[in-house]
């Protein structure tokens, strides 16, 4: 059983992993890429660098694991530099002294990660509002309060100072800020609505993606998709989803998990369809979009909401797929 002391989605900064009978004689860099979201290669450089102690002391990458060993894994911090200023056109639906709220282009990574250092979302906040932003994320993520992800448009707030950044970050984690999304999926839903309540973790394979994680030994937390259909085109389905909670890729694992991938999703299973064949030029990446956003000004305590139509793109695959379902 795994305990993990993290501050965010995406990173932890130390873990706990306790043995049972059932590891008893596995190497410990094997048992750590397991039990953990380390790989094996990773889980062997922390060894050789110290970072993993075993019942308080260290120990080599081919030692043999015991009933009741607990490893204990400090995790570094990640070498981030200062994100730069860009001069990138903003859709900005809505700004004042204390949150901007813009309306993401597909295609477009939220912040600087390895692969993508520049063009990012935070590079062309970072232009616009010049010193404006909140700090509380970082020099590589200033401002970012939640996430989308990079093949998804939609509306996402972003925090102009701290005090605005803690309370939405505490409105976003006690789930008083809805946050709206229509998607296309695969298949013909049985029900008109339903909930998935299924908890998310790093995969246990593929370490790029994430998936439904039922195992209580294994790394995850809990992720609540509401859903209901909009309209139905035979072997597709629009959908709208509101999030209770936010994980990484949330929407598009909980629906391949319910036998309902994302049109276009390559990731999840949505992805080599004939009618994507048909119509590439219309389908790069899933088809998601964040439309609608709710959430409390910081200062004012106002309820807000923003909306923001469905991309054209949007539009006209979903005018196909009527047509072709008469």
């Amino acid at each position: 059983m795994s305990e993990y002391f993290d501050g965010t989605d995406e990173s932890s900064v130390g873990m706990t992993v306790a043995s049972d009978c059932s590891d008893v004689g596995k190497r410990a860099d094997a048992f750590l890429a397991e039990h953990t979201e380390l790989t094996r290669s990773a889980a062997v450089r922390l060894m050789e660098s110290g970072s993993v102690l075993v019942n308080g002391r260290t120990v080599a990458k081919n030692y043999k694991v015991r009933t009741g060993d607990v490893f204990s894994v400090e995790l570094p911090e990640a070498e981030m530099t200062d994100a730069q200023p860009e001069d990138i056109p903003l859709d900005i639906v809505y700004e004042d002294g204390d949150i901007i709220v813009v309306n993401k282009p597909k295609g477009m990574v939220v912040h600087p990660a390895p692969g993508n250092p520049d063009g990012t979302l935070v590079n062309a906040l970072l232009y616009h509002c010049k010193d404006s932003l909140s700090g509380i994320g970082g020099v590589i993520r200033p401002g970012i309060v939640h996430r989308i992800d990079k093949d998804t448009q939609g509306l996402l707030v972003a925090a102009k100072n701290d005090s605005a950044h803690l309370f939405l970050a505490e409105e976003i984690k006690t789930h008083r800020v809805r946050r709206i999304y229509y998607a296309i999926a695969l298949g013909n839903f049985r029900e008109d609505s339903g909930t998935v309540d299924a908890p998310i973790g790093r995969h246990p394979v593929d370490r790029k993606k994430m998936a439904v994680i039922r195992d209580p030994s294994r790394h995850s937390r809990e992720a609540v998709t509401h859903w209901s259909v909009v309209e139905r085109f035979g072997r597709y389905t629009l959908i709208r989803c509101e999030l209770e909670t936010g994980r990484t890729h949330q929407i598009r694992v909980h629906m391949a998990s319910v036998g309902h991938p994302l049109l276009g999703d390559e990731v999840y299973g949505g992805s080599g369809t004939a009618f994507e064949a048909r119509h590439r030029r219309l389908i790069h990446g899933q088809c998601l979009v964040a439309t609608e956003l709710q959430l409390c000004h910081p200062t004012t305590k106002e309820e807000m909401r923003f909306h923001v139509p469905l991309p054209t793109e949007f539009e006209e695959i979903s005018e196909i797929l009527r047509r072709e379902n008469e």
